[in-house]
């Protein structure tokens, strides 16, 4: 699925957000947005984007395989 940066976003492992889950990944369920840190790549590039929670708090990259509409 193609995300927008400052798009709000619900995560859901799938893929390798649930074969190699990290200490950062979120939890299933969790709404996110979209973000794009100074000088990382833009959202879609390689299938992946980079998350924060609504209050700015920023958890990293993941799949936007993981990403569902709100």
């Amino acid at each position: 699925m193609k995300v927008r940066k400052g798009g709000v976003y619900v995560f859901k492992a799938n893929g390798f957000d649930r074969f190699d889950r990290r200490s950062n990944t979120p939890d299933d369920g969790t709404v996110v947005r979209v973000c794009t840190p100074h000088g990382c790549p833009s959202p879609n590039t390689m299938g992946h984007c980079f998350v924060e929670t609504l209050d700015g708090k920023f958890i990293g990259l993941v799949s936007t395989g993981s990403l569902t509409k709100r």
